[in-house]
């Protein structure tokens, strides 16, 4: 029965990762002005200590955005992605990691 149990849990987990991911490519590309500032217009920094997001796993952006909107993340530059994240809702977060996963 416990084995049961723990595959349905896993099965769920894997599920619910995939519908975290489902984003919109073209809605994030819209939202991403804003980023580029730091990030570049690609997605390739050109500012030196700014990350490239071009091409990162869509689940990891999500997190990442989810976790600064909570500032959960801090140290660095975390307040100014806090003030960023703060602005954003569940879609715009999923779109941006869509949009930002799909570069390559």
């Amino acid at each position: 029965m416990k084995k049961i149990v723990l595959s349905m849990l896993t099965i769920a987990g894997v599920f619910s990762g995939q519908a975290l991911a489902a984003g919109d490519i073209a809605a994030g590309q819209a939202k991403a002005a804003v980023c580029a500032a730091c990030h570049g217009a690609d997605g390739i920094a050109m500012i030196p200590g700014y990350p490239n997001l071009k091409g990162q796993n869509e689940q990891y952006l999500a997190l990442s955005l989810n976790a600064y909107k909570k500032q959960e993340r801090t140290g660095g530059l975390a307040a100014v992605m806090q003030a960023q994240a703060s602005m954003l809702n569940d879609a715009d977060i999923a779109n941006l990691a869509a949009y930002y996963s799909s570069l390559k």
